[in-house]
């Protein structure tokens, strides 16, 4: 684990809970009811700060861009699961025609099945992250020795085909554990999350969609969308597609400006 680590304050507080347990249990071993159940209910906690996205319980996480973006009425566009060799085409024309930049956070595996469409994300002026190597779906099981090797591997992927070293990590749907920010501080990634997301890989309904999109248009926003695994609709369109045209000319008409998250922290 990396030296420079910071544990948070729930870490922190579980280590000092389990020491206490401990020397309780040597000292008075007739309480040990009570001792395992403030063992059960800290591991409830930690157990539940992993499974809520955009819990800040197991150490840093972007969920919302920096005071200084949202001053100046910036939002994000983030995309995942891609690329996709049908959907992905289609979304990068449309960010082209409001002269919009995204963040598309790539599955290195299916970077490495259309390396030139991640270099196409790239020449247009957006940016690709790391959303793991396999995106498994027990991604929040893992111990830190195989977190790291999915991390590094997709690092290494995307870096190699792209030229550009993915500075955030999104975790497969945004669970994860208490080993994983370790492997951030090591691998110098940052978690990024969300604001908000309008379901798109399971509702094809666009209104609905839409209409929590727009609910949390608001400056500083961390907007969610999929053009890998997208939901689609009852003609069988992408659900991206069908939105993302009328999410962007609202965002413009509410005078709102996308920036990837790098540009936000720079």
């Amino acid at each position: 684990m990396s030296k420079n680590w910071q544990p948070s304050l729930l870490i922190h507080t579980s280590v000092a809970l389990h020491a206490v347990a401990l020397v309780t249990l040597i000292t008075s071993p007739t309480l040990w009811p009570w001792i395992l159940a403030a063992i059960v209910t800290n591991h409830l906690v930690i157990t539940a700060a992993g499974l809520w996205p955009r819990s800040h319980l197991l150490g840093p996480n972007l969920t919302h861009l920096p005071a200084t973006a949202t001053a100046k009425n910036e939002i994000a566009l983030t995309i995942d699961d891609g690329p996709d060799p049908i959907v992905t085409p289609q979304v990068l024309d449309i960010l082209d025609r409001y002269s919009v930049k995204a963040t598309f956070f790539c599955i290195a595996d299916n970077a490495l099945r259309f390396p030139q469409l991640c270099q196409e994300i790239i020449r247009r002026g957006h940016t690709i992250e790391n959303h793991s190597q396999h995106h498994r779906h027990n991604f929040s099981l893992l111990g830190y020795s195989k977190i790291k090797r999915e991390l590094q591997l997709a690092q290494d992927t995307l870096t190699n085909i792209t030229g550009q070293r993915p500075l955030f990590f999104r975790a497969p749907a945004g669970l994860r554990n208490i080993f994983l920010d370790p492997v951030l501080t090591q691998l110098e990634l940052r978690l990024a999350t969300w604001s908000v997301r309008g379901f798109d890989t399971q509702n094809g309904n666009t209104q609905q969609v839409k209409n929590k999109l727009l609910a949390g248009l608001n400056p500083g926003a961390i907007l969610l969308m999929h053009d890998g695994n997208a939901a689609l609709t009852p003609q069988g369109i992408p659900v991206i597609v069908e939105v993302l045209n009328r999410l962007l000319a609202s965002a413009e008409a509410s005078d709102l400006h996308f920036v990837t998250l790098r540009q936000a922290i720079s």
